[in-house]
C-alpha cells in the first residue's frame, strides 16, 4: 500500500517535533496554529495547506520538502 503525502507529513512532523523534544502545544505556538491542530496534523486528520506546511516547517527549523519527502535526495 502506497503510503500518502499527508501521511509522510503527518509522521515527519511528529519525528521532527519529538526529536526536538517540543510538546505538541510549543510546536503550535512557535507555527501559530492551535495545538488540536498540531494533534490532528501528527495523527492524518487534517488536510493541511501549503501556507500550514510552511509555518510547520519554518517552526520546526527545517525545509518544507523535508517534511513532505523525507527520504528525497
Amino acid at each position: 500500500m502506497a503510503t500518502s503525502s499527508n501521511q509522510l507529513f503527518s509522521s515527519s512532523v511528529a519525528a521532527e517535533r519529538r526529536r526536538l523534544r517540543l510538546t505538541q502545544e510549543d510546536l503550535a505556538y512557535a507555527a501559530g496554529l492551535h495545538r488540536t491542530y498540531i494533534g490532528a496534523v501528527e495523527r492524518g486528520e487534517a488536510n493541511v495547506t501549503l501556507d500550514v506546511v510552511d509555518q510547520v516547517a519554518s517552526a520546526l527549523g527545517v525545509p518544507p520538502c523535508e517534511l513532505v519527502c523525507p527520504s528525497a535526495p
